[in-house]
This record gives C-alpha cells, structure tokens and sequence, in this order.
C-alpha cells in the first residue's frame, strides 16, 4: 500500500493539491484496508488518515495499521475540521463522482476560506493496474465461481425457478468460500434472457430454453464476474448459432486482449464478429469491463472508449446476443493483461452444457 500512496502523493503534487479527501468506500480501503461502511479519508504530504466512528473503532484498528485513525461521534466532515488537519492547506481536492451534494455544502460551509477543487478518478488511475496480492485474490475469487458453476449444473432442470437457483448460488458462493456476492446473481431463462441484466423472477425454467447464468463472489474484498449460458433440453436452431457465434467472438477477444491495445479495438474484435454474421444489432452492450474491489471499475471496454489497456489490469470479455423471440447467451470471463496477451482467471467449460 505504501507505493500506492506515493503514487498518490505524487498525484497531488502534480496537480497542484495540498488534500485530497477520499469518500468512497472501494477507494478507502485501497488505500487504507478498512473495510467499514462508514469513513473517510484524508491524504496530504505527510498524513494518511482515517476517520471513522466508534462502531469501527477495533475494526479499523485491525485493519488500518498504517494510517493515522480518527474515531468521532461528530460527522466525517466535522470530525475533520475538529482535528484541524486542513487548517494550513488551502487547496483540497476531493472525489467529485462519489461525494454527494449534501457532503459537498457541508464541506463548503466547514472550510470557507479553502479552494476545494473537484477531482476525478485520481485513485482509479492508480487502481488500473493490480499487483500480484491482488491478482491472487482475483483468481481466488475467480476459481471459486468455477466450482460454484460446477456445483450449480445438476441442480438445474425444468420447472426450477430462477430465484431458488439465484438463492442456490449466493448459498454455494459462501459455502465454497466466498465473503459474499458480488453483485445479484442474474438468473434469467427463456424470454427473460433477452434482458442483459434480467433479475430472477418467479418464472419456471421450462425445457427447450437457454438459461443465463451471471455471478460473483469476493476475496478480500477482490470480485469475480462470470456468466455462463447453459441449455435446458434441445434447444432451437437458432439458439445454437448464437451460442456458437458468441463463443467465436469471444475467443477472438481472449486471443487479442493484451496491454498497450486500445479498449475500443478490442471492443471491436468481437463486435465485428458478430456484426459479420448479422447479429450486429442483437449485441447491446460494452464487451467488457475493469474489475477489483468493485465489480465495475475502469478501463471500460466499449466503442466509446479513448483509453489503451495497460498491462496488469484486470477485465472481463463478455460478448453477448440477445434475440427477442429466442433468448439470450452470454459467455463472461475474467483476465489479466500481459504485454504479449492475457491470463484466463475463470476457468469453467465454456462450451455449450445441454442439460
């Protein structure tokens, strides 16, 4: 963590910044470990500080060793400004995406005399790339979805609803280890499976239908995401070219996903793909995103996208085809670039499962 901070520090010199002060909570415990769900922190020249409340007090003790702490019954503002910790630096940058408007007027009206510059994503461009206690939590976050897909394929079978196989999976994730989800699991089968980001329903699985399967667990905090389609008895023609259409397209961006490659070339790789085929339309969404201690964080990889991909971040590549009238099949995987290519994190079986 201390090179994290002094890539920070180095940050704020370079843009001016005597402060910087951190809201959001992924951030926080970047910097710090702490892992609470109230607190703020404070970086300056000299300081990394901690403020937080007496709920947290042994918590944040335990889990932030290298900083300085803050426990108050006051607000996180006001306990700053009652420690004086700003009171000779008059420039102070602070998280303009995640600090609310009510925060921001307070902060105002505790600091008068200050310029408070907002700031974007200072701790996120430091976050883009992991180290390798990172890296392994990924991939032990990512070989825990494995076995929990392993886990889930003999329990799915017509008539099966998709919240009881949501519920089976948030039980399988923590009981293969896993903290928690990572995000809701998205259950989503036959003509709910057009929706990218279906939420289970009381639907039943029916025979003949595709099923989306779109989960996560967290190890010290680090997330996995995976989606695997899956079908429920014969399944249509059609269904079975998009499957292979979208295994194909995402093969192309595994074999083309490296650091130094423009996020939105590789966005195209697949894309293209699929667009050649004629199902250009039917892929609706970004191929894929950065994850870490948040499920969706820079690089994001779309055709909006200006930035290159650097080596040592982690993404995911999930193509996807959605077909009203048919269904939906999304293939999801996890990976770290490297300067000549990228390392699979999830590994489950990726062809099409016939149930």
């Amino acid at each position: 963590m201390s090179s994290r901070l002094a890539r920070l520090r180095r940050e704020l010199r370079r843009r001016g910044l005597q402060a910087l002060l951190i809201s959001s909570l992924p951030n926080i415990r970047y910097l710090t470990g702490f892992s609470g769900s109230n607190g703020l922190c404070v970086v300056t020249g000299k300081e990394l500080v901690l403020v937080t409340d007496s709920r947290y007090a042994l918590q944040s003790r335990m889990e932030a060793r290298r900083c300085r702490r803050i426990i108050s019954a006051l607000g996180l503002l006001e306990a700053v400004a009652a420690d004086g910790l700003l009171k000779r630096r008059q420039t102070v940058g602070f998280e303009s995406h995640h600090l609310s408007y009510m925060q921001f007027r307070t902060l105002k009206r505790l600091f008068p005399r200050h310029t408070l510059a907002g700031q974007a994503d200072m701790v996120e461009e430091i976050a883009l790339t992991k180290d390798t206690v990172e890296v392994e939590s990924l991939r032990n976050a990512a070989r825990i979805s494995g076995e929990v897909f392993a886990d889930l394929i003999p329990l799915i079978r017509p008539g099966l609803r998709e919240v009881d196989l949501a519920a089976e999976i948030s039980y399988l994730q923590k009981r293969c280890g896993g903290e928690r989800d990572a995000f809701e699991p998205i259950v989503a089968s036959g003509e709910n499976a057009v929706l990218p980001h279906a939420r289970p329903t009381m639907k039943r699985i029916r025979k003949g239908e595709t099923v989306i399967l779109d989960f996560g667990t967290t190890c010290n905090g680090y997330c996995s995401d995976i989606t695997r389609t899956v079908a429920v008895g014969k399944v249509s023609r059609r269904a079975r070219e998009m499957y292979a259409l979208v295994l194909d397209a995402h093969a192309a961006a595994v074999a083309a996903a490296r650091g130094g490659i423009a996020a939105r070339a590789l966005d195209a790789v697949a894309r293209d793909r699929l667009r050649g085929a004629g199902y250009g339309k039917f892929f609706t969404h970004s191929l894929g995103h950065g994850i870490g201690l948040s499920i969706h964080e820079r690089p994001r990889v779309s055709p909006l996208s200006r930035e290159v991909l650097q080596t040592g971040s982690v993404i995911t590549i999930e193509p996807g085809l959605y077909v009203p009238g048919v269904g939906g099949v999304r293939i999801e995987d996890d990976v770290v670039l490297t300067p000549t290519g990228c390392q699979l994190l999830t590994t489950a079986p990726r062809e099409l499962m016939i149930l």
